[in-house]
């Protein structure tokens, strides 16, 4: 098939939300309508009723949230969509910062309750820093929340995005009964149904159906007609160009639980949404319909399977054509490699494929050669760029509590951080292993897969210093000055990098006056670009 048919059938996407707000529930619901599984989990007040689809992390299914992002794969009218499930919990905000940059548009998921709470306002600062395409469901309509109307007052103050309804709702809370379709006048009502797809009941191309009141009641009907009166008057018509280019936001009333206003969500999805586009490198910007493939890996995950202990590379196809068992040429190792069983996802079943095109997300299995920000191409030397590690939030000593397993401790370690869930810097004398981390919950995440994946067993020591800087300088010389007079403010990070660590923002001050010639940078992209820079003279 040729290759812009393709790339024309691909939608790939994140869904992104506050924690608590609906987004795994969003995603199972479009897994239903996409028919890849028949009945859905029920993730409610943070402990799980039925193991949710794309959670599968044992601690995900223990305290009902998601800290890694899964990947899943659906077919729907012809086109072939690819959704990233990120996780909303604060703590893990990083990973689904790196997942961003490997989609071309997102959803994002809003508590109608709640409103615009701070993750939320976080999420779209990414998405607009990137110009990414943006769709609003205001989820959880079943349940008395605020009026529609102040809601989308409320996120366009709030995120700073002009919101342009699509769907509109039909009652509130227990009185919700579907929804309106603002676009083709059309009105969807449905029957609860919680755990497999509701069916609708009714539907009608008119408003002034004689069958409408008697099933939405004649209250509802009036409020109905008028809030499409005022809605039409307030909100301007549907642009797809300003949607594509991040200025304007659709949004959608509906209740991801029973599956109220998700089928319109997904219609309006494939037909709006964009394709592919085009990935910045180093050395320039790399566009789909190039006729060599290159792609680069934005998130990693061992132990996806606990009984196989295997280490899976997640990668996003940039351009040209994937194909298996054919040799790649990897940029950071600077030799050739062979990948004999790429694979599609659905959460944790996954299934070999053998070719695979840009906006596919495929699973690549890995001993160890890849890391995040890899890229892979058909010979050319290519550096993605935008995929930065921020400053650690917390930094914390790693306590080995049973010398007899330091082998063990040292491979789940390393591993974790190969995998983004947290960073490592290594500080002598000593060797001592600092993980720095954004919140709290990530200890307790590390803690438990080292004990329950590598057999090993760590407690984590508060360390005084408030975050880490990573060290840069147009010449070399004037870092290792600064080695030399702080050396007990200096650890290394995975790649061997020197890294400051900040005790307060007055000693940062300090050694930045008698340093001039030093950058202090507070994610690591920058020495990265730089050295990637450097390796090619």
């Amino acid at each position: 098939m040729e290759l812009s048919k393709e790339i024309k059938r691909r939608r790939t996407f994140a869904i992104i939300s506050h924690p608590d707000a609906g987004k795994t529930t969003l995603t199972e619901k479009l897994l239903l309508l996409g028919g890849a599984i028949k009945v859905a989990g029920a993730v409610k007040n943070n402990k799980i009723k039925k193991t949710a689809t794309s959670d599968f992390l044992e601690i995900e299914k223990q305290r009902g949230i998601s800290v890694a992002t899964s990947v899943m794969t659906i077919n729907y009218r012809d086109c072939v969509i690819n959704i990233l499930d990120t996780p909303g919990h604060k703590d893990f905000a990083e990973d689904t910062y790196r997942t961003l940059t490997a989609v071309d548009s997102v959803i994002l998921v809003v508590d109608s309750v709640k409103g615009v709470e701070e993750q939320t306002r976080k999420l779209m600062e990414v998405c607009r820093m990137r110009a990414t395409p943006v769709m609003i469901f205001v989820n959880k309509m079943d349940r008395v929340g605020k009026d529609a109307f102040d809601l989308i007052e409320e996120l366009e103050e709030e995120l700073k995005i002009t919101a342009c309804p699509f769907t509109w709702p039909i009652g509130s809370g227990d009185r919700f009964k579907g929804v309106f379709n603002l676009t083709d006048e059309s009105v969807t009502l449905y029957q609860s149904e919680k755990t497999s797809l509701a069916e609708s009941h009714y539907k009608t191309q008119s408003l002034k159906d004689d069958v409408l009141e008697e099933f939405i009641g004649g209250k509802n009907l009036k409020n109905l007609i008028e809030d499409r009166e005022l809605a039409l008057e307030l909100f301007d018509d549907f642009d797809t160009s300003l949607y594509r280019e991040g200025y304007l936001a659709p949004v959608f009333f509906g209740s991801a639980l029973n599956n109220f206003g998700v089928p319109e969500l997904l219609e309006t999805f494939v037909d709006i949404a964009p394709p592919p586009t085009f990935a910045k490198t180093l050395e320039r910007d790399v566009y789909p319909d190039e006729k060599k493939f290159s792609g680069y890996v934005f998130k990693i995950h061992a132990n996806i399977d606990p009984k196989h202990r295997n280490r899976m590379a997640f990668l996003r196809v940039c351009s040209g054509r994937f194909e298996r068992n054919k040799l790649y040429y990897h940029t950071r190792l600077n030799k050739n490699l062979r990948f004999s069983a790429p694979a599609t996802f659905l959460a944790n079943a996954k299934s070999t494929i053998d070719e695979a095109y840009p906006g596919d997300v495929i699973g690549l299995f890995d001993t160890g050669n890849l890391k995040i920000g890899d890229t892979i191409s058909e010979g050319e030397k290519l550096h993605i760029t935008g995929i930065p590690s921020f400053s650690p939030e917390i930094l914390k000593e790693a306590i080995n509590k049973d010398p007899a397993k330091s082998k063990q401790l040292e491979k789940g370690l390393s591993q974790l951080v190969e995998e983004g869930l947290a960073q490592l810097f290594v500080q002598q004398p000593g060797n001592r292993k600092i993980i720095g981390t954004v919140g709290e919950l990530q200890y307790e995440v590390i803690v438990y897969r080292l004990a329950h994946e590598y057999n090993a067993t760590c407690e984590f020591q508060q360390l005084s210093y408030q975050k880490a800087c990573w060290l840069s300088a147009d010449d070399p010389k004037k870092i290792d000055e600064l080695i030399k007079t702080r050396p007990n403010h200096i650890a290394y990070d995975k790649t061997n990098t020197p890294v400051f660590m900040v005790e307060n923002e007055w000693v940062l001050k300090v050694v930045k006056e008698s340093h001039p010639d030093v950058q202090f940078n507070e994610t690591s992209e920058v020495s990265n670009t730089a050295q990637a820079a450097q390796s090619e003279f």
